[in-house]
């Protein structure tokens, strides 16, 4: 820990309710506890401190999650450094911190589409530029194969009461007009939610009609929805650790960086509500009940030959066209996502163990593949989500 003659008082304006801010705060936690020279500005009665409140304020920094431009300019004011985390807005007149929203939208698509899905839907807010750079993610990797996608754009609900009807209404005109079975993503946990909730009331089957993947991976949400949610973790850690880092430098008077800090994603967490695969070939479909059945098994695409009667060449062809990757890809994420179910559980194992279980032949071959595929570490994802819990 380090020894400062002088603290440094630093302040977090967050609006309380933003479903990752936990995870930021945790971050933004580990780098001052690292440091042993801040010191954290409370409200009395909520902890977090708006731009009302900072008015006037005596510190020296402030991470800030600026929604609005209005709250943009009020920190503009305060006439000391500040970071910023929100990607609500498009431009950030203060250095920022995001995660890639793109990337986002990118690693949804890649799981729809492993699992099958011909047709797709995003669900968005028109007002927030994340939303939007989730979409143009979303978007871009399907139409790398060809696929178009049905889109509905909302509203946000941020600083505007509305009815209940007003949400709803918008998803029971839409959802009836997507033919099943079809992969959506949600541009939120909470909206995702929502979307599960409306499916419900009109009879429509979750995950088999309507496969949906969420945001935030906020354990809260996605666990308490109608159907348990697949969800992309946006790695909200590492983002408050970049912040608090970035902002001690322009406390200790460093040159702010031309442009924003993107924090890829990192990954998705999967629940049943998608947990279906949505392919029409049969004989595939019946491969890949094998591959889940026998996972723990170390066995490759030679096993998979003596089980159909067609040959190698069509069996890659046919893997190619139901889920857009050869059968030696497939067993591969089959493998890792299973590792990723052991890695996140309570019970703890050791990673022979994991390696063992999911059909690795060794744990160096583990984690060649899991960092392959994740661009983590089987270690490294562990520890990701410890401190998430």
């Amino acid at each position: 820990m380090m020894s400062h003659a002088k603290h440094k008082q630093v302040a977090l304006a967050f609006r309380g309710g933003d479903p990752h801010l936990a995870r930021l705060l945790r971050g933004i936690t580990e780098y001052a506890r690292q440091r042993g020279d801040w010191n954290v500005s409370f409200s009395p009665e909520t902890l977090i401190m708006s731009m009302k409140n900072l008015k006037g304020w005596p510190g020296d920094g402030v991470i800030a999650l600026l929604h609005t431009e209005s709250e943009a300019n009020a920190a503009c004011k305060l006439g000391v450094p500040v970071v910023n985390l929100s990607g609500a807005l498009s431009k950030s007149s203060l250095p920022r911190v995001i995660v890639d929203y793109r990337m986002i939208g990118q690693l949804a698509a890649e799981h729809l589409l492993e699992r099958g899905f011909e047709r797709f839907a995003f669900y968005g807010l028109k007002d927030l530029w994340y939303s939007n750079q989730r979409k143009v993610g979303f978007v871009e990797r399907l139409a790398a194969e060809g696929i178009k996608c049905s889109v509905l754009e909302v509203p946000s609900g941020f600083g505007t009461p509305r009815p209940w009807r007003h949400w709803i209404e918008p998803l029971e005109n839409w959802l009836p007009t997507l033919k099943p079975p079809v992969g959506v993503l949600a541009t939120h946990d909470s909206r995702a939610a929502l979307m599960a909730d409306v499916c419900f009331r009109l009879g429509i089957r979750v995950p088999n009609d309507v496969a949906i993947i969420g945001v935030d991976n906020e354990p809260f949400t996605c666990e308490l929805a109608r159907v348990p949610l697949t969800s992309v973790s946006r790695n909200d850690h590492r983002a408050g650790y970049e912040a608090a880092q970035l902002l001690n430098g322009l406390m200790d008077g460093q040159a702010p960086p031309e442009d924003n800090i993107v924090i890829p994603p990192d990954g998705i967490v999967t629940r049943r509500s998608t947990d279906v695969i949505a392919i029409t070939d049969r004989q595939i479909l019946t491969l890949i009940r094998y591959i889940d059945e026998h996972i723990a098994e170390p066995f490759g695409v030679e096993r998979l030959d003596k089980l159909v009667s067609f040959s190698r060449r069509s069996l890659e062809n046919r893997f190619k066209k139901s889920l857009r990757c050869t059968p030696h890809e497939y067993i591969a994420r089959a493998r890792v996502r299973q590792a990723e179910e052991f890695l996140n559980a309570e019970r703890r194992q050791t990673l022979g163990q994991i390696a063992e279980a999911c059909g690795f032949g060794d744990t160096r071959r583990f984690r060649i593949v899991f960092q392959q595929l994740t661009g983590n570490s089987p270690a490294e994802y562990r520890r990701r989500r410890l401190t998430e819990l």
